[in-house]
């Protein structure tokens, strides 16, 4: 009889190994498009993260198999940088 413990372990280990996907979003601009594209024909999906509006993306994705969603990595809290004002007496 095999223990669970090494089973789980080998389980654990295979699915240490699989492949990871690199981050697919552009953090530049606010709202990304999701394209699927052909489950038969291949394709396969995508994003394209170069929208500044939910209204410009769902422009885009009329007619198409294609879903608008805001940006999970675009930098919302990022304080703007402060002007520098230089005093001349």
């Amino acid at each position: 009889m095999r223990s669970p413990f090494g089973l789980a372990l080998i389980v654990g280990a295979l699915l240490a190994t699989a492949p990871s996907h690199a981050q697919t979003f552009d953090p530049s601009h606010p709202v990304c498009m999701h394209v699927y594209s052909g489950a038969n024909g291949g394709g396969g999906e995508w994003y394209d993260c170069s929208f500044m509006s939910l209204l410009q993306c769902r422009a885009t994705a009329s007619g198409r198999g294609a879903t608008c969603d805001l940006n999970p990595y675009y930098p919302v809290n990022v304080p703007q940088p402060r002007a520098q004002h230089s005093r001349r007496g």
